[in-house]
């Protein structure tokens, strides 16, 4: 008989059966990317997977606001995450509540928000054009032309549209333009024009008229900040006015003083009532008298208060939180006017405007800590109680666009023109210069870098090219929302500009091409163009696109029988 042996394998110990597994690449499991990354991670390369799929999300975003540019741009209806509603055409505005996820597509969101941030206005033009060197760039790539190449040309070509812009300046206004609301108010007509069609001429003016107001004598100085804007609704758009000085709106609490002249302004940050001890308290109490003569003396404690308050000379007191009734009393009896400013941000800005420091504790201020104003009144505007600061100096100039309006949408779209047209204002006093506009300085951009990008050796040759067809995507995109035949306009532009006429553009008044006398600034016109290259740029350089596994588990399962209360 032949003996069969059999040898059995070792039963694994516990310690040896918690011991993990090696990582793939090592322990045998995966190989490559997968094998090195923790389980769940994504890896996307190569021009199909990542180039393609990134330059897809952009166009995508550029779609979805490109509709919104121009005086005929429609508006979006967005409802955010927390379901308040925006309708507006503005694309700053836009791209930042539509919560874009993907990281291409959030290049040009961030593109988009230095451009507000700079200049405040030209964020839908960023957006459209760096969709478009995308979708151009797109076309290169599946030519066969590598990346690199694709960069390299578009860099250059920026760099030669910067020239050409420099050189298409077609007005520089006087420095006299600040002081006079008139010459400012032709200015920054085309900006309110993009935004409120229509209505250009009315808030240009009155835009200006409060730039005007609040100019100090050195431009280079002029703070954005000291342009304020009050929404109260009622009555229609055409009613916005401009009051001088800074106007909230609310009314003063004190009943029976509504106006004071050479205010000295305190500010507490605390409740005006009785004051409160740090630790509890009791107190025990006999009999009535001394019930009465306990009230008494708290009475008497916060008469005391707001007595030494009234000694240094305070006429003017803003709280920040509750005025008890008692507090009150004593307030109107010592003829100290009030005001009650629950938001903290407007009280900050009340301190700032009128100089005070916002006290915490319930004492008299130092005099370092009172704020002045020339003249505190209220004003009633529609059926609104307002309470207007009235500086009439110019140490500190600040000026209220009133916005009247029937629906808060209506009057939150006014208010982003508004910003754009006195960030215009802000950025006219760095650089004042105005290239012409309605479409025709990318007009003359594409055709002088066509003619550029033909002068060039190398592959380079054909993204300068592509980066001035990109350009004819402003003039086409006013055409087609004006409901024009967008080819036929753009190539009646071309021969006006070969003719020499470099200021024709699209007359969405009369529906075809002609030199409307519209200025672009030129400071606007750079930025834009230097952001949404830079972007352009930036998504074409990735390659490869490495996702780890998002945190957490599952989402728990909804309880059953769960109802609204």
């Amino acid at each position: 008989f032949r003996r069969v042996l059999f040898r059995s394998e070792p039963t694994p110990s516990p310690k040896q059966q918690q011991e993990p597994a090696m990582p793939g690449a090592l322990g045998g499991g995966g190989y490559g990317m997968q094998g090195m990354l923790k389980e769940g991670a994504k890896h996307l390369s190569g021009l199909e997977e990542a180039t393609y799929k990134n330059i897809e999300a952009a166009k995508q975003l550029s779609t979805v606001v490109r509709t919104s540019l121009g005086p005929n741009g429609m508006n979006k209806m967005v409802i955010n995450h927390l379901e308040k509603l925006f309708i507006t055409n503005d694309s700053a505005t836009i791209v930042q509540e539509l919560e874009v996820q993907h990281p291409a597509a959030k290049m040009l969101v961030l593109a988009s928000k230095m451009q507000e941030a700079e200049t405040g206005d030209g964020t839908n033009l960023v957006v459209v054009f760096a969709g478009e060197l995308l979708l151009l760039a797109e076309e290169l790539l599946k030519n066969g032309l590598h990346c690199s190449e694709v960069i390299a040309g578009y860099t250059a070509a920026a760099e030669k549209a910067y020239q050409i812009l420099d050189a298409s300046v077609k007005l520089t206004p006087p420095a006299t333009v600040f002081h006079s609301a008139t010459e400012l108010a032709k200015c920054i007509t085309p900006v309110i024009a993009s935004k409120q069609w229509g209505n250009e001429d009315l808030f240009a003016g009155k835009i200006a008229e409060a730039c005007a107001l609040a100019m100090p004598p050195d431009p280079a100085n002029f703070n954005t900040d000291n342009i304020r804007v009050a929404k109260i609704p009622g009555n229609a758009i055409s009613a916005t006015t401009v009051v001088k000085g800074m106007c909230l709106t609310r009314g003063v609490i004190t009943a029976s003083l509504q106006e004071v002249h050479d205010a000295k302004i305190v500010v507490y940050g605390i409740p005006l009532d009785s004051v409160t001890t740090e630790t509890k308290g009791t107190v025990l109490l006999k009999s009535a008298e001394e019930l009465k003569n306990y009230n008494r003396s708290e009475e008497e404690s916060l008469e005391r208060v707001i007595k030494d308050i009234a000694a240094t000379g305070v006429n003017f007191l803003i709280c920040g939180q509750a005025v008890g009734e008692l507090a009150l009393h004593y307030l109107e009896k010592y003829k100290i006017m009030t005001l009650k400013c629950p938001s903290k941000w407007e009280l900050r800005r009340l301190c700032r405007t009128v100089g005070a420091a916002t006290l915490v504790r319930l004492e008299p201020p130092r005099p370092e800590d009172l704020g002045s104003c020339k003249h505190i009144h209220v004003k009633e505007i529609g059926s609104t109680r307002c309470t207007v600061f009235d500086h009439e100096d110019d140490n500190s100039r600040v000026a209220t666009i009133v916005i009247r309006g029937s629906t808060a949408n209506i009057m939150d779209d006014v208010e982003r023109a508004i910003d754009d047209g006195v960030n215009v204002v802000k950025s006219m006093t760095r650089d004042s210069r105005f290239v012409a506009g309605a479409g025709a300085t990318e007009l003359l951009l594409a055709d002088a870098l066509t003619t550029f990008g033909e002068s060039q050796p190398g592959l380079e040759q054909y993204a300068i090219n592509k980066y001035g067809l990109a350009l004819e995507v402003v003039p086409r995109t006013l055409a087609e929302n004006a409901g024009l035949d967008a080819t036929n306009m753009i190539a009646e532009m071309y021969a006006a500009h070969k003719a020499g006429k470099t200021s024709v553009g699209i007359n969405i008044v009369e529906g075809g091409t002609a030199d409307c006398g519209i200025l672009d600034l030129l400071h606007t016109k750079k930025e834009a163009i230097k952001l949404a290259t830079d972007a352009a740029v930036t998504v074409l350089r990735v390659d490869q696109i490495i996702m780890s596994k998002p945190a957490g588990g599952p989402k728990a399962p909804e309880q059953e029988g769960m109802g609204d209360d």
